[in-house]
Parts: structure tokens; C-alpha cells; sequence
């Protein structure tokens, strides 16, 4: 049995890894301090896991954290392109200086393999789609680039020292758990709430924007491959984790609409500063090199995503 240390342990993603490396049987150490995650998302398995409330930041905690560990699966952060642009040194402290510190960390614990949550924003804005990993990167926001230095770091740990690293670039992963209250969640936890509520939505831009909208699940298949995958294909790679198709902010709320029964319209604003326009990865590389797949596309997850939203007795960040 090995024994997984996940960072960012109360986050949406963070805790939906938790429960699904309980649910095959394995040993979970959690690390977060609850500055963008929630107690919540792990009052159901906090009995189950080894949790310490710490800062990636303390590296001293994040020693001992390493102790014991076979693998790590990297999640903290403070994941807001806004917020890195106003706050661009807070969020290279969290994004990239943490990450450094779990490196250092897992090198000195004799970490098996540091698997790390990575970001799409490092393609930028490039009209090229879709987006494959053997593109020049040209990060926009301080997010983006404080994401960008830290794969850079991944895979020079696995050059310099051996650790073996895996990178995974996120595209825009929604589902259940996601906190639509937070100024750091996605539009889809966001619209999904609000729409359910009567409120109504905003969309930045012309509504034409579109994502490679990643359901849960996806991802989560995709960090416990990167642990299992053999070190000859994966060590050291980035490799994109999404589902290969793009949908426009305009057609989510569409779908989104037949879902809650929402009656009204959304109200259009100016573009924000750091946002890209459009999102399609390429995933022909976590095919060939995780043997990953898309488990859920966008349509179920979106209406599994609705489902979760409405059986909530307390709706989350109501008021």
C-alpha cells in the first residue's frame, strides 16, 4: 500500500482526490490551510486521513509532511488569474515559492514522484488551437507565469536530482464541490448557483470565449495515472489534462438554463485583464503516455455538476 501526501487538501480538487484514493484503499496525509479551501470538503473523510493544517509556505512542515511519503499530488495554490493581478507578489509566493518548497521537501523525503497540478494559462493567448505541449508558452497574468516557473522547477528537479516530476495542465476542471461563492472558483460553479437562485449571471466579454471544460473526474483519473504510469513515459513531462472539445461561455449558459429551469438573461461586461479567449488542449500526449481518457464528458459532468448544486440543503456560500 502506498502512501499519498495531497496538497490543497480541502480544495475542490484536492478532496475529490482524497476520496478516491480512500475509495481503492490507500494511506492519505492532506496539507491545507484553508486560505482558499474548506473544512467542508472534508468533513466526511477527516476521520479517514493523517490531515495537517499548514502553509506550503513553512517549509519545516512541509519536511515533515514528506516523511513517510510515496507520492505527492501537488494542488495548493491560490488558482485566480484576477487575483494574481492584484496581488501578482502574493500569488508568486503561494504559486511558485510553495511549489519550490514542496520540491525540496520531497527530494530530501525520497518522494517516489511529485505529481503536479499545472495550468492551461501557460499557452496564453495564442489563436493556435488546439493547445500541445510542444508549444512556445507565453503567459499573460502573474498566475500564468508563477504556474509556468513552477513546471519549470518540476522538471528540473527531475533533472538535477532524480525526482521524478509530472505535470498536468489543467483546462478549466468544474464539478461538485467547487465553491461558487469564492472569487477563485470557475464560471461554471459560479453560473450553476447563481442560475439555481434566480440571480443573474455575468459574462465577461462577448460571450463567444470559449473552454475546454474539464468534469472532475477527468482529472482525477489523470493525477492517479500519473503516480502508476511508468517512469520512462511520464517522468519529467507536462502533459495537458482535459477532454479535447471547447464550448462557448454563450452556449453554457444555454445549457445551463434547461438544467436549473433559469427563466431569465445574463448581463455582458468588459473583458477582465489576464483572461484568454479561447481553450482547446490537445490530449493526444496523456493518451499515449498515462493511457488516459476522457471519463465523463462535458454535457454529464455538467449535469452531474447541477444535481450536486440543487441536493444541497444549504446551497454553499449562500447567505
Amino acid at each position: 500500500m502506498a502512501k499519498y501526501l495531497v496538497t490543497g487538501a480541502a480544495g475542490f480538487i484536492g478532496s475529490s482526490l482524497i476520496r478516491a484514493l480512500l475509495e481503492r484503499g490507500e494511506q492519505v496525509r492532506g496539507v491545507d490551510n484553508f486560505s482558499t479551501g474548506r473544512r467542508e470538503n472534508l468533513s466526511e473523510v477527516m476521520k479517514e486521513i493523517e490531515f495537517r493544517e499548514a502553509n506550503i509556505l513553512d517549509l519545516d512542515a512541509m519536511h515533515s509532511a514528506c516523511k513517510g511519503i510515496d507520492y505527492v499530488l501537488h494542488q495548493a495554490a491560490i488558482p485566480s488569474v484576477p487575483k494574481s493581478v492584484l496581488d501578482p507578489i502574493g500569488s508568486n509566493r503561494a504559486n511558485a515559492d510553495g511549489t519550490l518548497n514542496i520540491l525540496v521537501a520531497a527530494r530530501d523525503a525520497k518522494v517516489r514522484r511529485v505529481v503536479y497540478a499545472a495550468s492551461s494559462s501557460a499557452y496564453g493567448d495564442t489563436p493556435t488551437l488546439p493547445k500541445q505541449e510542444s508549444m512556445i508558452p507565453d503567459p499573460i497574468s502573474p498566475y500564468a507565469v508563477a504556474k509556468l516557473a513552477s513546471e519549470h522547477y518540476m522538471i528540473s528537479f527531475f533533472r538535477c536530482y532524480g525526482l521524478e516530476t509530472v505535470c498536468l495542465r489543467y483546462f478549466n476542471i468544474f464539478g461538485p464541490r467547487q465553491d461558487p461563492s469564492s472569487p477563485y472558483s470557475g464560471v461554471l460553479a459560479k453560473f450553476s448557483m447563481q442560475m439555481l437562485r434566480g440571480d443573474e449571471p455575468t459574462i465577461f466579454g462577448d460571450g463567444e470565449t470559449s473552454r475546454d471544460f474539464t468534469y472532475i473526474d477527468n482529472a482525477v483519473s489523470a493525477n492517479l495515472l500519473a503516480c502508476s504510469a511508468p517512469g520512462d513515459q511520464c517522468a519529467g513531462r507536462i502533459l495537458n489534462c482535459a477532454t479535447g472539445e471547447r464550448i462557448t461561455l454563450n452556449q453554457t449558459f444555454e445549457a445551463l438554463k434547461k438544467l436549473t429551469g433559469y427563466k431569465g438573461t445574463v448581463k455582458y461586461a468588459p473583458e477582465r485583464e489576464g483572461d484568454i479567449k479561447h481553450s482547446l488542449a490537445d490530449i493526444s500526449l496523456a493518451q499515449k503516455h498515462l493511457g488516459y481518457k476522457v471519463l465523463v464528458d462535458f454535457e454529464t459532468g455538467l449535469r452531474r455538476t447541477v444535481a450536486w448544486y440543487k441536493n444541497q440543503r444549504q446551497p454553499v456560500g449562500a447567505v
